[in-house]
């Protein structure tokens, strides 16, 4: 408030002194203040069941995204490691060592596998289950024949996986096959699973998350003495872990707080999910310290807004008792009332923009949190590309294994090794989802991505018999990007080039790269057109029909592109079809711009 408006309201207040006041009764009085006490109490009642309720929502949603991040990373993990036994089982070098007896190289060719797919580790046995390779050479003579991924990879065709319960109370998560040489068993070959490191990742929040057999066993948590338990007899541990004390430390206890489940004779909010494998289940225990932090800070601004009301219903009722003293008194006492008034209104408005603050940090929480649920889904988009292309190299080279044409086979089994490859790369890009920016940018050839992603399209290209047309310039064309991320943005637009085409007699597909003031990359088709140019690039809009997309792939490559420091347009050509252009700075104007 200025010295003006302070000046003008003191004006009034000794010019309203000469005029008769009106006087209020003191029953009237009595009565205004026990209203005003009874709305004050039954608003801070009602508002704090009714934002208990809706916290408490917002925070089991929360929780419930989390789960099923946390379900996709395991079920990820281990499909990733699922096709390596059977790549290794017919490894030739592996096969002619077992053949030979001569390992020499054996345990320096499962080490630089393992480098390439991040395993935990593997371990090659001969038909006796002896390790006579391994990426720890430290179990290179040991026997392995009564462990289970032996005895079961001897048993079945398939690859196999297994767990076995270690004398520490750790468990070995392994895949497993066996290795043939002309219709006789030689060996076998292990991949040990890496889940501990989701544990790791998992104790940083103050969440206790546990994943159980089909039985309920309990094979991994963040407590390391939950594992093997039910989880019955993990809730009831007399030792409280310790992500779970330090949360119920901070809780207060409410009832309005549905339970779910007590720990210790403390609520916490259970949420399950299934991960999709073997029976698996993944639990996660949430605790309510949040939603009361939330829930007081409204509270609290309801409270001084009440205090602020009483004080001006005191203030008015005195005002009778300082008519009656002389007129500079009065002036006097107005002044020093309106100057306490003054200084009460600052320190509240400082105390509610420090409350603001703390109500911004928490809704940008919230939202970080919301974009991890939409990228899930987008995962799940991105996946299903490279999936098609495996499904396609795999028929391949079955009908050339069927042709002994082992030669050519390996060359589409090293294909689908490189896209499962990529596969991984593509997952781990959720955290540069969820922030700005990426760890992995780098001065690389436009031209290059071009070609990659070409490659990654050819088996659709050739089974849809379109007609490609590149032009690139002689000389490498150079950016600063995330070589991964700049090739999902041209597979996803070659891709929507391919379904535009559908319908066109002679479908035809042009990809052109130039280099002006910046590089453009230019795809261009000559299908139907697009209709709605406006909303092209929002999430979830799309005009395929049900089940052939969900409309994520131009919004992502939209984001991807801006993260680069560049553009993604769209238009249509002046002779039909679709035109997308990526617009990206070449990396000596970065330079230049930097210094």
């Amino acid at each position: 408030m200025s010295d003006a408006d302070t000046d003008i309201r003191l004006a009034n207040m000794s010019g309203s002194e000469t005029t008769e006041r009106p006087t209020v009764t003191p029953w009237r009085l009595r009565v205004m203040m026990i209203v005003l006490i009874a709305t004050a109490v039954f608003t801070v009642w009602f508002t704090n069941q009714y934002l208990t309720e809706r916290f408490t929502e917002a925070t089991r949603s929360r929780a419930e995204v989390r789960l099923a991040l946390y379900s996709g990373n395991i079920l990820s993990e281990l499909q990733r490691n699922q096709i390596v036994p059977q790549l290794l089982a017919r490894d030739p070098t592996l096969i002619g060592a077992l053949n030979s007896g001569d390992f020499s190289q054996s345990s320096a060719r499962l080490i630089e596998y393992r480098d390439e797919i991040g395993a935990e580790g593997l371990l090659l046995l001969d038909s006796d289950g002896r390790a006579v390779a391994a990426t720890d050479r430290a179990l290179i003579g040991s026997i392995h024949r009564a462990e289970p991924y032996f005895v079961e990879a001897l048993r079945s065709n398939d690859t196999v996986f297994t767990t076995s319960l270690l004398e520490s109370g750790g468990r070995v998560f392994a895949y497993s096959r066996k290795i043939e040489s002309q219709n006789e068993q030689i060996g076998a070959i292990m991949v040990e699973v890496d889940l501990k490191k989701f544990e790791s990742s998992w104790a940083g929040f103050t969440d206790a998350v546990i994943v159980s057999d089909t039985e309920g066993t309990i094979i991994l948590a963040t407590e390391a003495r939950w594992r093997g338990l039910m989880e019955e007899e993990a809730l009831a541990a007399r030792s409280v872990p310790n992500a779970i004390e330090r949360a119920f430390r901070a809780t207060a206890r409410w009832g309005a707080l549905p339970a779910d489940a007590y720990v210790q004779g403390e609520a916490v909010m259970r949420q399950e999910a299934r991960i999709g494998f073997q029976g698996w289940r993944i639990t996660s225990f949430t605790t309510y310290a949040g939603v009361r932090e939330r829930v007081n800070s409204v509270l609290a601004l309801e409270i001084m807004g009440f205090a602020i009301l009483l004080a001006l219903v005191f203030y008015f009722a005195n005002r009778k008792a300082a008519s009656r003293l002389r007129f500079f008194q009065r002036e006097s006492a107005e002044l020093r009332q309106l100057n306490q008034a003054l200084q009460r209104e600052i320190a509240e408005r400082e105390k509610a923009e420090r409350h603001l603050e703390v109500a911004e940090q928490s809704l940008q929480q919230s939202s970080k949190l919301a974009a991890l649920g939409e990228m899930s889904a987008a995962v799940s988009h991105e996946l299903n590309q490279p999936l098609a292309a495996m499904k396609t190299y795999l028929a391949g080279a079955k009908l050339l294994l069927q042709r002994r044409r082992s030669d050519e086979a390996l060359s589409s089994f090293q294909r689908i090794d490189d896209l499962i490859e990529r596969m991984g790369a593509i997952t781990r890009q959720l955290k540069s989802y969820a922030r700005k920016g990426g760890d992995a940018v780098e001065a690389i050839d436009v031209r290059d991505s071009v070609s990659s992603a070409l490659s990654m399209m050819e088996p659709q290209l050739r089974r849809r018999d379109v007609e490609i047309a590149s032009s690139m310039p002689r000389d490498p064309v150079i950016v600063q990007a995330d070589r991964i991320r700049l090739e999902q943005v041209l597979v996803n637009l070659l891709r929507n080039a391919l379904d535009a085409t559908k319908a066109t007699p002679e479908p035809e597909v042009k990809i052109l790269v130039t280099v002006a003031d910046g590089v453009m990359i230019t795809v261009r088709d000559n299908g139907a057109g697009i209709e709605d140019l406006d909303n092209l690039f929002e999430p979830f809009y799309t005009t395929k029909a049900p089940g052939d997309g969900v409309g994520l792939g131009l919004a992502i490559s939209s984001g991807i592109v801006n993260d680069l420091g560049g553009r993604l347009t769209a238009r249509n050509g002046q002779d039909g079809g679709a035109v997308f252009e990526i617009h990206l700075p070449l990396a000596a104007e970065i330079t230049e711009a930097a210094e």
